[in-house]
This record gives C-alpha cells, structure tokens and sequence, in this order.
C-alpha cells in the first residue's frame, strides 16, 4: 500500500472508531482505572480492538503500537515503520461528558510521524495528513484542504489542557506572546492549530507518543511546526513512550 492507500485507511477507522464511542456514549458506560489510576471505558476497549484489527487486516508488515494492549502488557519499539494508535484520547472528557476527545492514528518512520488521521467523535469531524503532501478535514460539508494561518492582527489564540492552563510557565508564556488563552481537551488543540481556528500550543507536561504521533503529522501536514521546548524534533519509539513538553505553531 502507497501513502495515499495508508491515508485512506486511517482516515476510514478513525471514523468508524468514532462511531462506535458515540454508540457507547448515547448507550452509557461504566468508568474504570487503570493500573496508573487513569480512566478507561468500555469505548477505548471497543475502539482500539476496531482500529488494531483493522490495521493489521490491511496492512499485516506494519507493527501496531495501541495505548490499552501497551497498558496491559509493555510493547517492544518495533523497527522501521508502526503504527501508534490512541483510541480515546481525552478519555477524562469523554468521562466528563465534554466533547473534546478524539481518535489518534499515526504511523511513525524512523523516529517520526509521516501521516495520521485525528477524528473528533463529538464534532463529527476526520482530520488527516501527509507530511509533505498536504492536511484536510472531513466533515458533514464534504473534505476540503486545510492549512494553518498567520498570527492575525486581532492576536495570537493560545490552545491548552484544562489542566495545564493554571501552571505559571504557560501563562506566562501566553502573555509573552500577548495570545487569548482557550482551554481544550485531547488532539483537538493540535487540528485547530492545524484547521487555522488556533496558533499555538504550549505543553510543559509530559504526554505519551500515542498521545501526538497523529495530530502532529497533521499539523506538520497543514504548514504548522511542533518541537520540545530545546528546539528539537520530538522522536518517537522511545523506551517508555514518554514525550517532553512542546511548543506547537501554526505559521511563523
């Protein structure tokens, strides 16, 4: 399969992932914790057998990376190419009934992501991209190319973790930059730095690789940039899977 085949595919199970957590949101759902105290759902169980499946039925040469099997028993770094799969990421949202949690499907080749497709259930949108080639939205109005923007002269939006946003080097970097700072959930900040609806996204917490390896290939897709806050790319297939924090831009 070409980039182009690859792209379709992701873009095919991240909607239909998304379609079946919408089933278990409208159906109802039981919370439970994980091992490290963080929620999970019958939803990021039901999605990632979906999208793990499905990747491998298509594409059985590249190895599959998912954050719940990763939690269950630890994943060796596979060589080359893999897939890295979040199923639900912003599981604390989805828990919450808020609506920013999304669907994460990224493939990484030597130590970056090259494409990967976001869906956000809530919104009923597919974000999806080619490093190199181009970022595009699908949603009820058909899909259309998507790019990031300028910093406009009404001033810099500032996209953040809900529970990021009280930490003191981010605010303080939001009035730096003289950005309006607005609170969102999941990959949904890095598709709206991507879509042109935000310029930026500090990080100063740690997230995991399944957590950014999509989102950034679209946002690199569109024209944005995402490095640690050294300047460095961030690689991916680390022992551990844990990324430092970031800055995420939209056009310089």
């Amino acid at each position: 399969m070409d980039d182009d085949d690859l792209l379709a595919l992701v873009v095919r199970l991240a909607g239909a992932a998304a379609a079946a957590i919408t089933a278990v949101r409208a159906a109802g759902f039981v919370v439970e914790r994980k091992r490290d105290h963080s929620p999970v759902t019958a939803a990021d169980t039901i999605a990632e057998a979906l999208i793990v499946e499905g990747l491998r039925a298509a594409a059985p040469g590249i190895p599959v990376v998912a954050e719940e099997a990763h939690e269950a028993s630890a994943t060796a770094v596979p060589e080359g190419r893999f897939w890295l799969v979040d199923p639900l990421d912003g599981t604390r949202d989805f828990a919450a009934n808020l609506d920013t949690f999304a669907v994460n499907i990224g493939l990484v080749d030597h130590g970056r992501p090259v494409l990967g497709a976001v869906a956000l259930p809530a919104f009923g949108e597919v974000f999806s991209g080619i490093v190199g080639r181009g970022a595009w939205k699908l949603d009820a109005a058909g899909r259309r190319p998507i790019a990031v923007r300028p910093v406009p002269a009404s001033g810099a939006i500032a996209v953040a973790s809900r529970d990021h946003q009280r930490d003191p080097r981010i605010m303080d970097f939001v009035r730096e930059r003289g950005a309006r700072l607005v609170p969102m959930g999941s990959a949904a900040k890095l598709c709206r730095v991507a879509e042109a609806a935000a310029d930026l996204y500090p990080r100063r917490g740690p997230t995991m690789e399944w957590d950014t390896a999509a989102p950034e290939a679209v946002l690199l897709a569109a024209g944005g940039r995402m490095a640690g806050w050294d300047g460095a790319p961030l690689r991916y297939g680390k022992p551990g899977w844990r990324n430092p924090g970031f800055l995420a831009e939209g056009a310089a």
